[in-house]
């Protein structure tokens, strides 16, 4: 009997239904979801078999989120408290720096990727 390899799953392609908040946009008229398309993009991940290589470059991309919405919280936090009202100034500022995490964390990952390909070229 043979026994077949079973797939295995991408759990980085579950991110893509994070796109679906922006469905809100449409029914609540609430433009602000709209944002929520941008995790269309992580669709591809369930396409991509995660090797040993692609764990690594997934955990050295969420280092450098991680690091970055440190980073960014408490300058953001001061910019918040400064530029408007002082109630909306700490969600504001830990909006701003989820968002920027999620961009450096999808930009740090697209580039390793880049890399890793170009790599693989002779």
């Amino acid at each position: 009997m043979v026994k077949q390899r079973k797939r295995k799953i991408n759990c980085l392609g579950f991110l893509s239904l994070l796109s679906l908040i922006a469905v809100l946009g449409w029914t609540t008229g609430n433009e602000g979801f709209y944002g929520f398309f941008g995790f269309a993009y992580y669709l591809r991940y369930f396409w991509v078999l995660p090797d040993e290589l692609f764990r690594q470059n997934l955990q050295k991309a969420a280092t450098c989120a991680f690091l970055t919405e440190l980073l960014a919280l408490v300058p953001l936090m001061f910019l918040c408290a400064a530029f408007s009202d002082g109630r909306r100034a700490v969600p504001a500022a830990f909006g701003l720096s989820f968002a920027a995490a999620i961009l450096v964390f999808t930009i740090a990952l697209l580039v390793l990727e880049w890399r890793e390909q170009r790599g693989a070229e002779p």
